[in-house]
């Protein structure tokens, strides 16, 4: 767990610097073994896909990682509460905390997919500790919706950093999901303040969480839980950054997107971090069929190839010279050459045309 892990670690080796066994084992134990252990490029069988798709195994894997990740956040908060340790081991157990949430917001991302209602409530149960429930409505009505598009604040564009993107993606997705929300709710002839709202459902959740852990350990853990929060869906929001950068949908003679294809979205097919992330590296295909459960997506010969895992990515995308260098060159291929075929950053459009020769 989050929490007990870590703690443990320290306890047992004296060693402080496994409180910050989260972006250790993320950033740099996974991305390790992805290298050393490789691809796994094998897809189902058609003929097993209804018996893969109902076994509740895969579901339940799911539904676990909510009673362990609110578990490591109770243990987190007594000692973060607490004056055992310094500062600086209580930001490493925060980062930690964080970006376990991120990965319990990957749960909720499945989680919230399904047409079941449990799911759909354990999935906004699972967005309570990095306060983003409005990720339950934006993704699935908004994301889905106007992915690989330049309209999606979630899809990033060839020659944005991941610096400029987050800003971007953050506020840009919160002002959707309360437009797509109030529209949905207009639609049923009900206000903002409805108990149908799934946006105040989703927060009130964190709401009760936050209040609950401030009634058990006091006021100093919020500033704390504040913390992860950020770390957690900032965790979130580099992936997107990386699910998609670069890449646009053609459109119809009539202007119009053409409906999403494995093209859209950059697969990857490295083992380890398709375990941790319930196969979300297999997006090209998510994206194309998103009824599909994560244990049944496939890989495609038609969808661009990461150069690694998003681990790895992760850490790629933190250094924006280094990652244009390896994913610039990427989407130029995937495009046969063809720049202008790219969703572009729109403020450096026409230095990047210019770079490759095309009349702005």
């Amino acid at each position: 767990m989050s929490a007990l892990l870590p703690s443990q670690l320290v306890y047992r080796t004296g060693a402080e610097i496994f409180w910050w066994s989260g972006p250790i084992v993320v950033l740099i134990l996974i991305p390790l073994l992805d290298l050393a252990i490789g691809v796994d490029g094998n897809n189902p069988r058609d003929e097993d896909y209804e018996l893969l798709s109902n076994d509740r195994y895969y579901r339940w894997c799911t539904y676990l990682m909510i009673p362990v990740l609110l578990l490591a956040l109770v243990i987190a908060g007594s000692m973060l509460a607490g004056d055992e340790l310094s500062v600086i081991d209580k930001l490493g157990l925060a980062v930690t905390l964080g970006f376990a949430g991120g990965i319990g917001i990957n749960a909720a991302h499945e989680l919230g997919h399904r047409s079941e209602q449990l799911e759909r409530w354990l999935s906004k149960i699972a967005l309570a500790q990095s306060g983003y429930g409005h990720f339950f409505v934006e993704h699935n009505r908004g994301h889905h919706m106007r992915v690989a598009t330049p309209e999606d604040p979630a899809s990033a564009r060839l020659g944005e950093s991941l610096w400029e993107f987050l800003p971007r993606s953050v506020s840009g997705g919160f002002r959707s999901a309360i437009v797509l929300e109030r529209e949905r709710l207009a639609r049923k002839g009900k206000g903002w303040w409805s108990v149908d709202n799934h946006i105040l459902q989703a927060w009130s959740m964190t709401v009760v969480l936050y209040g609950a852990l401030v009634v058990a350990f006091g006021y100093q853990v919020l500033p704390w839980l504040v913390l992860q929060a950020v770390v957690g869906f900032s965790v979130l929001e580099t992936v997107n950054y990386i699910e998609h950068y670069g890449l646009l949908r053609a459109r119809r003679p009539d202007g119009r997107y053409l409906r999403c294809s494995p093209r859209d979205s950059w697969n990857s097919d490295h083992l380890v971090t398709n375990i941790f992330l319930f196969h979300l590296q297999r997006h090209s295909d998510h994206h194309a069929n998103p009824g599909r459960r994560y244990q049944t997506l496939r890989t495609s010969e038609q969808a661009p190839q990461l150069p690694a895992g998003y681990a790895a990515m992760i850490v790629l995308a933190a250094i924006p010279p280094l990652w244009r260098r390896v994913m610039d060159t990427r989407v130029l291929a995937h495009y046969g050459g063809d720049v202008t075929l790219a969703n572009i950053h729109p403020r450096k459009r026409h230095r990047i045309l210019a770079a490759h020769g095309v009349a702005a």
